[in-house]
């Protein structure tokens, strides 16, 4: 027995040994290492200084670094503690390890500082700890660029080398490696022997399956009931019998909902409310609803017919009165539902206040007008027509004269007329339906311009004196006007041959087709409209002398319809498809813009002071604008039943023309008082017809004599009117 205590003992005694030598070359191993780390650094400070080369050198915590001072008794200790060692890895080699042909890919075993950034042991020897919790130290690189240079050229591998940040290494890729990276890399799964095309087995289908997709048996919560839906439910039953939470009524609305507007009438109430009024009464059945009429109230078959054919407003009765022999022969009344709906209306829809009526005269609310015969004189009745053309004539002009008068037809002719005898004294051909042509407005010369297609023409027609004849001759030569090269897309030319005979004298060639041409009061400058949304050459200035052309404008807003100048003011009007804008041509900036109300301007003309405006539209409308008024029309005339194709103000008269589609021409007198605190008194006059319709067109072009009292109109039937 007592060998066996002393042997127990012993081997306690050696086993407590045993551990606090373990502990003491731990804490040994631990400082030599820190030292030696420290000693490492002191010489590679030192190499740096004096060598250039450099080399790598990795430390590693099981070299030897004792120092030749040491005592003996410490190298006794050192031999021991390497005895102990050796015995511990021998003992470690024995015990298999079960993670030792285990690899991940997700975590590296040699490193155990988790998923937190490697930036964090940059300030500190150590990269990271072991399995055994010793501090992994970082390998000491002196790598510069000229070496990383060579190791790419010399090293075959380089290509394959990754440096990886959480073990501090390099570490050189398999060849089974780099195919799993190009195939990551060209989009496809990373196990090669993986068919992403393999059929998919369907767990659930619509087919009734015999075997249940699990046999997992039923939980007992599925068929008890729940304890905690329980304690809620009488949670809430206790605060409703608390009066906490107070449950929704349902409000009953069959009582009350219906009630009788005159229930309760009697004297009292009459007397309280003198504008009270009363329920409407039934009128009292009179023979005519008897079964058995007198044969009197009877229909004939006249009175039937009339009956039949009048509206049911207009009808003294309701219905025809019929004879019966007796009660039980009456059928049924077919508009019964059909005459309670209509008491019902009247019950509900009755005024419950008495309004009092005002007695107005319907005369008196008629604005007061003057006669049309103390605004004479004006155009009445159809004097003189001019016919000639074989189609529709879009424009007309008149001479600054008063004389002679110019038209443009879709045949390809410009026609000059005498006005006084209709008598056409020269047709030019140009080659092109005419869309537009305007009169120079200078007295001192003779000159007309044509727009046809993309070109506008000027023409001499020579019908004045000599003298006019030669300063026209003169201002569309190019006898002493130097050539200013104008805007690119505008070509001048003058014309030879079989042109200049007939009198043209000059062609501006533009870019696109000409709508519109007019002159400036001057009659040195000259506007052509080119309509077209895709390009911002819609409108040209030309300058006849200079022969030099310009575009106003870097962009347009919109579809330009129609241009004018300002007869007396350097403004210039531009008409687009809803408003009219005002330029000063002076300061080159817009002054005013004016909304029209109307969905597509067709026409423009200024008034001779220059303050007012009139605007035809496709809609049938003609609007009248106060620039000093207002940017809105000041007056909207809609007498008009088709379009308004064009509009006109007499120089001298107070007088303005329209004309449509509908074949008529409406002249309205127009007084603009000096006084601005007066409006201007508009005032129809005159409705003048006598244009055929042709293709549902009408009245074209309209314009007044610049002396007289006359108007001409050009239509779609190929006529030209004079109304005196």
């Amino acid at each position: 027995m007592r060998r066996g205590v002393d042997e127990s003992g012993r081997d306690i005694m050696s086993k407590v040994k045993d551990k606090t030598v373990k502990k003491r070359s731990k804490e040994e191993e631990e400082r030599e290492e820190e030292e030696v780390f420290n000693k490492k650094l002191q010489s590679e400070e030192e190499e740096d200084e004096d060598l250039s080369d450099s080399e790598d050198s990795v430390f590693s915590g099981l070299e030897d670094s004792g120092s030749g001072s040491e005592d003996e008794e410490e190298g006794d200790d050192e031999d021991l503690k390497k005895g102990e060692q050796a015995e511990e890895e021998k003992e470690r080699g024995k015990k298999e390890d079960e993670y030792e042909h285990d690899t991940s890919d997700e975590e590296d075993i040699r490193n155990t500082v988790g998923n937190i950034p490697m930036e964090w042991y940059k300030d500190y020897p150590h990269i990271g700890y072991n399995l055994d919790g010793k501090k992994i130290y970082k390998p000491i690189r002196n790598k510069d660029e000229l070496d990383d240079f060579l190791d790419k050229m010399e090293n075959p591998d380089y290509w394959r080398t990754v440096h990886d940040k959480q073990t501090a290494s390099d570490i050189v890729l398999s060849d089974e490696q780099v195919q799993l990276v190009h195939r990551l890399q060209r989009g496809q799964f990373g196990d090669v022997n993986f068919n992403e095309y393999q059929p998919s087995v369907e767990f659930f289908t619509k087919d009734v399956m015999i075997h249940p997709v699990t046999n997992r048996p039923a939980d007992k919560r599925s068929f008890i009931p729940s304890l905690i839906e329980k304690e809620k439910v009488s949670k809430l039953v206790h605060a409703i019998k608390m009066g906490w939470i107070k449950p929704r009524r349902v409000e009953e609305d069959s009582s009350g909902r219906f009630y009788d507007l005159w229930a309760n009438e009697d004297s009292s109430v009459l007397a309280r409310h003198k504008m009270h009024l009363p329920a409407p009464k039934m009128a009292l059945p009179g023979h005519q609803e008897s079964y058995n009429p007198p044969p009197e109230y009877l229909f004939t078959e006249e009175e039937r017919a009339l009956w039949e054919q009048q509206d049911p407003e207009d009808r003294k009765l309701p219905f025809i009165p019929r004879k019966f022999s007796s009660l039980r022969l009456v059928p049924s009344f077919p508009r019964f539902v059909h005459e309670r709906f209509e008491r019902c209306l009247d019950l509900y829809l009755c005024p419950r206040q008495r309004k009092m009526r005002v007695n107005v005269n319907p005369e008196d609310l008629i604005p007061k007008l003057p006669k049309p015969k103390d605004l004479q004189p004006f155009p009445t009745t159809q004097s003189l027509v001019y016919r000639g053309h074989s189609g529709l004539v879009r424009s007309i002009s008149v001479s600054p004269t008063g004389q002679w008068l110019a038209s443009g037809s879709d045949d390809g002719t410009v026609k000059f007329w005498e006005v006084c005898s209709s008598r056409c004294l020269k047709t030019i051909q140009v080659g092109g339906a005419v869309r537009s042509v305007a009169w120079n407005p200078n007295p001192a010369v003779c000159l007309l311009a044509v727009a046809l297609d993309s070109r506008v023409l000027v023409l001499s027609p020579a019908l004045a004196d000599r003298q006019v004849v030669s300063s026209s001759e003169l201002l569309s030569s190019q006898q002493g006007v130097d050539s200013v090269q104008g805007v690119e897309p505008v070509t001048w030319s003058e014309t030879e041959g079989e042109d200049l005979s007939q009198g043209i004298r000059l062609k501006i060639q533009h870019p696109k087709a000409v709508q519109q041409v007019v002159w400036h009061a001057k009659g040195d400058y000259l506007a052509s409209v080119m309509p077209d949304h895709s390009s911002h050459l819609q409108v040209f200035i030309h300058q006849l002398s200079k022969r030099r052309s310009q575009n106003p404008f870097r962009r347009n807003k919109g579809l330009v319809q129609c241009v004018s100048f300002h007869p007396v003011r350097p403004y210039f009007f531009v008409a687009t498809q809803r408003s009219v804008r005002i330029y000063n041509l002076v300061k080159q900036e817009m002054t005013k813009k004016l909304q029209a109300n109307s969905k597509w301007i067709s026409s423009m003309a200024i008034h001779p002071g220059g303050d007012h405006v009139i605007c035809g539209s496709y809609d049938c409308r003609l609007s009248w604008f106060d620039l000093d008024l207002s940017t809105k029309p000041y007056r909207m005339l809609r007498h008009h039943k088709k379009a308004v194709r064009g509009v006109a103000y007499h120089r001298v008269y107070p007088l303005f023309a329209s004309a449509s589609d509908d074949g008529t021409v409406i002249v309205c007198h127009g007084t603009v008082y000096n006084d601005l605190l007066q409006n201007p008194l508009i005032v129809p006059v005159k409705v003048l017809k006598g244009h055929v319709l042709t293709h549902d067109l009408g009245v074209l072009d309209v314009t007044f004599h610049p002396m007289q009292p006359w108007i001409f109109s050009s239509g779609a039937d190929a006529t030209i009117r004079l109304f005196t």
